[in-house]
């Protein structure tokens, strides 16, 4: 695995100042928002600097029922190769269910939520990341991510899950230490115990973010300064083993540069102190199989014999269909009870179910206002009471900008705003982005001019 060095989360909103900043060896940006023939000069300009820029995925949702998408796994190839990627990164994570495997309504979480750590979701989720390998031109790394809430009747920890997952597929891991902060906050899970059962010979990079707590809540929100919590993770996980790259994310609420130049400094001094308590300890991360078996730290023998996993002759056995069924039918209960209100699945909490769906309902709103940003300019200081009351009967099934069509549309529907002048605003930006064509020349020049009141 190649050595990444220290890395930063690339965002539009701060591409300059990653530009100027000193010691940054690679840069990470999110695959759905770079379009491969239109890169961003600023990515280009980093690549013509020798900078490695890594695709990182959020819509495949390797761990759904569904066998992953074509169409998505076509286009992370693309971007992989458009950016020179070493490797493309996704989570393992479910984000949408329902559908023809369970005859029931799709439904589109625009988050990524737990799988629940089974042998049916292992069995499944094996099978669809060999499916991706087979399509993707560079190695693939999966990401743990942070859960709310926990599913009942679990068969493993995740240490075990990610470890059988690794020895299954051969596919490398990004840990995300504040992922592992979140989960011990949420559903009392030991970091460290988490460390020592990951096979970290599979390690290809590691996250650091912040977040905040709030009633007793962990919300990894990527706004906020990383906790030392998150760091002294960080110093543990790099006392087992030396990380090939290290990368702080941040998504809102950007600071100064100078702030997250402080950040990335504490990150290093972090790793270097983990290096310093680990010294005479094999590094092994990034390691392929056979060097980490010279080193004894090959993966638990034993779960070859499992469903699902590669056969004496080299043969990826399919997961059973029946797994597949079970398993679309859980997540599709869980989702529709997050996302269109109905009965919470039983053995699950409650509570924390419905922080879930505040949160999803708060971050359609948040996404929806960022991609069609003339919504809340029209709509004013009613947009986020307006969309909210929407999302607690609609759910999502399109994407985001199907989304905010759709909530035009229904506002026009039910003859809201009362405002009859910005109601007429709100059904010419609805007819002007529904439409297979701009229905004038002056409506774009009009949406302009609204955005730039106040």
């Amino acid at each position: 695995m190649r050595r990444l060095g220290t890395g930063i989360g690339w965002r539009p909103e701060i591409a300059d100042a990653v530009e100027r900043m000193p010691g940054i060896d690679w840069v990470e940006a999110v695959a759905e928002n770079v379009c491969p023939g239109h890169l961003p000069d600023s990515l280009l300009r980093l690549r013509e600097r020798g900078v490695t820029v890594i695709p990182h995925g959020v819509s495949l949702g390797l761990g759904g029922a569904d066998r992953p998408d074509a169409g998505r796994l076509t286009a992370l190839a693309e971007r992989a190769e458009a950016l020179g990627a070493p490797l493309v990164t996704e989570h393992i994570a479910f984000v949408r269910a329902g559908g023809a495997l369970t005859a029931s309504p799709h439904l589109e979480a625009g988050h990524l939520l737990p799988v629940p750590r089974t042998r049916d979701a292992l069995d499944v989720l094996c099978e669809n990341v060999r499916i991706a390998q087979d399509a993707l031109p560079v190695p693939l790394a999966l990401e743990n991510i942070a859960a709310l809430f926990s599913w009942p009747g679990e068969e493993l920890s995740e240490g075990q899950f990610l470890a059988e997952l690794v020895e299954r597929t051969g596919v490398r891991l990004l840990i995300d230490v504040a992922n592992l902060h979140t989960n011990h906050v949420n559903r009392g899970e030991d970091p460290a115990e988490a460390l020592a059962a990951l096979p970290l010979e599979a390690l290809a990079y590691v996250h650091v973010a912040g977040g905040f707590e709030r009633d007793g809540v962990w919300h990894d929100s990527h706004a906020h300064p990383v906790p030392r919590p998150v760091l002294d993770i960080l110093t543990d996980l790099a006392s087992r083993a030396a990380p090939p790259g290290v990368l702080l994310e941040r998504d809102e609420n950007f600071p100064e540069p100078a702030e997250l130049e402080r950040e990335l400094e504490a990150i290093r001094e972090s790793v270097a102190a983990g290096r310093a308590a680990g010294a005479g300890q094999v590094e092994t991360a990034g390691a392929g199989p056979a060097e980490a078996a010279a080193a004894g730290t090959a993966p638990v023998e034993g779960a070859a014999a499992t469903a699902g996993a590669v056969s004496a002759g080299g043969v990826v056995l399919l997961a059973p269909p029946e797994a597949r069924q079970r398993l679309g039918v859980a997540q599709a209960a869980v989702l529709s009870s997050l996302v269109a209100g109905t009965p919470v699945p039983e053995g699950f909490d409650r509570v924390r179910m419905g922080v879930q769906a505040r949160a999803l309902a708060a971050k359609r709103a948040d996404v929806v206002a960022k991609v069609a940003p003339e919504l809340p300019v029209i709509l004013g200081a009613g947009y986020r009471e307006a969309f909210l009351g929407y999302a607690r009967v609609r759910p999502m099934s399109g994407g985001y900008r199907r989304d905010a069509l759709d909530f035009a549309g229904h506002l026009l529907k039910v003859g809201r705003p009362e405002d009859a002048r910005v109601r007429r605003e709100l059904r010419e930006w609805w007819l002007h982005r529904a439409g297979p064509a701009p229905r004038s020349r002056g409506l774009a020049a009009r949406a302009r001019v609204l955005l730039r009141r106040g």
